[in-house]
């Protein structure tokens, strides 16, 4: 036994370092073809063009200060473009109109009709009517000099804001701008020009939504009194498992169809804003 384990001690088994040759070799090989792409992409930054196929890579040489600000003026007109759908939201009279409208449909009874498309669609066609004068000004203020080349660019997103600045102080409670001078921990303005429109805009949307709210409050009032009658009417006739809601939905909709209402909801939207 002792001879055997003198023969294990003398001849160990030989270790195997395959593992550590393969490392090796991935290694090698990678940084071989970093050094191949290092190549490739001098070659490719030494050429004026380059062509794959079905791709053509082109690297012209810098272009003229006149070249570089249209491309800036590209660049600005694209994120103009990208936030586009929330200044229509948010600093317009779009908030007010869509809230009013599904306000005005819950208040009916019925959730489905008009549909989403259709509140959203007058709204739309509400927003621009009402705001056509800020856009008629915009356009002969801003947009036409600058396309005419008579104002520079500084000049045009001025007269672009402004405008739209009116607005929003006009239908902006001075209690709600305060809120976030305060909060944004800035100085008193002297004037109106003073305040960013940082401030001025939530401040602008929480107005909003204060006013669509007591116009749906207003706008609910009578169709709850008819919810009421029909409940009072049914209790008493002892028809307590039929749905009060739909008693009450025809005589709703008799209703808002005598009084027009839909002259009188757009009518008061459109006189709301000042």
């Amino acid at each position: 036994m002792k001879q055997t384990m003198n023969k294990t001690i003398e001849n160990p088994r030989p270790v195997n370092n395959k593992p550590e040759v393969q490392i090796r070799y991935r290694f090698f090989w990678a940084a071989i073809g970093l050094m191949i792409m290092t190549v490739l992409i001098s070659g490719c930054a030494g050429a004026t063009q380059t062509t794959a196929p079905g791709v053509t890579l082109t690297l012209d040489p810098t272009g003229q200060p006149k070249e570089v600000a249209s491309g800036v003026q590209l660049l600005v007109l694209m994120t103009v473009l990208s936030l586009a759908p929330s200044i229509l939201i948010l600093a317009t009279s779009f908030t007010r109109i869509v809230i009013v409208l599904s306000l005005l449909r819950n208040a009916i009874g019925t959730p489905t009709a008009p549909p989403n498309q259709v509140v959203i669609g007058l709204a739309l066609l509400l927003t621009f009517f009402s705001m056509s004068p800020i856009i008629n000004k915009i356009n002969n203020e801003a947009i036409k000099p600058y396309t005419a080349n008579q104002i520079d660019q500084e000049t045009f997103f001025k007269r672009t804001i402004d405008p739209i600045r009116e607005f929003m102080f006009k239908n902006t409670r001075q209690k709600d701008i305060e809120l976030f001078l305060s909060m944004n921990n800035s100085q008193r303005p002297n004037s109106l020009e003073d305040i960013d429109t940082v401030v001025l805009m939530p401040a602008f949307v929480i107005s909003e939504l204060k006013t669509a709210f007591t116009m749906g409050f207003v706008i609910y009032v009578p169709f709850l009194i008819i919810d009421m009658v029909i409940s009072s009417v049914l209790l008493s006739m002892g028809m307590m498992m039929m749905p009060p809601s739909l008693v009450s939905l025809p005589f709703k909709l008799l209703l808002f169809v005598t009084v027009d209402g839909w002259y009188l909801i757009t009518r008061s939207l459109l006189l709301s804003f000042k």
